[in-house]
């Protein structure tokens, strides 16, 4: 199971990484003016929306074939606390109100979309898992790969969010954004033994 455990450490990353300084560019802007107190207020929001995603708690179940019940029960909790984490970070995204910035709301209601798109990729593979038999070592599995696999698909309207100037710069001074940055994803993971 440390496939997915990685795959979740690293999709939190992203999510600190998209929303504290998109490209990479350095907090020193050249532009001319600094963000409106607006948009970092709005910058915040989104940011500590995303930070649901990465303080849910998620622990990923250890492969043991040993105990095929067990491992059953302990993948349909791991699927519904990532469905959880990916539905409550997409509402919390539809609920950050209208953007100072042209284009922030449509930025905003993809990441919403791809968010409940993929927490319901995981509702979905937490009922395969329930409904499989445990004595069937891969019953559910493959339903919970597919789900795992569509982690990457929510990095991409995160980082076209922080690609418009005022909100990167926006998010370099709102302070959820900047705690964002320095959370430690692993540490909403409990490892597996």
């Amino acid at each position: 199971m440390m496939r997915f455990r990685l795959v979740v450490v690293t999709a939190a990353a992203l999510v600190a990484a998209g929303c504290s300084s998109g490209d990479g560019s350095s907090s020193g802007s050249t532009s001319s003016s600094s963000p409106s107190a607006d948009a970092v207020a709005w910058m915040d929001k989104v940011c500590s929306a995303s930070a649901s995603f990465v303080s849910v708690e998620k622990t990923a179940p250890k492969l043991d074939g040993n105990d095929p019940a067990k491992l059953k029960a302990d993948m349909s909790a791991y699927m519904g606390q990532l469905a959880d984490a990916f539905n409550k970070t997409a509402s919390q995204l539809k609920e950050v109100g209208p953007s100072p910035v042209a284009g922030g709301d449509e930025q905003v209601a993809k990441m919403a979309e791809t968010f409940a798109g993929i927490g319901k990729s995981f509702s979905d593979a937490k009922a395969a898992v329930d409904a499989a038999d445990a004595n069937d070592p891969m019953g559910g599995l493959q339903a919970a790969g597919d789900a795992i696999a569509r982690l990457d698909q929510f990095v991409e309207p995160l980082k076209a969010l922080v690609a418009t100037p005022e909100l990167r710069e926006a998010a370099e001074q709102a302070t959820s954004c900047q705690s964002l940055r320095t959370l430690r994803p692993s540490d909403s993971i409990s490892p597996t033994s």
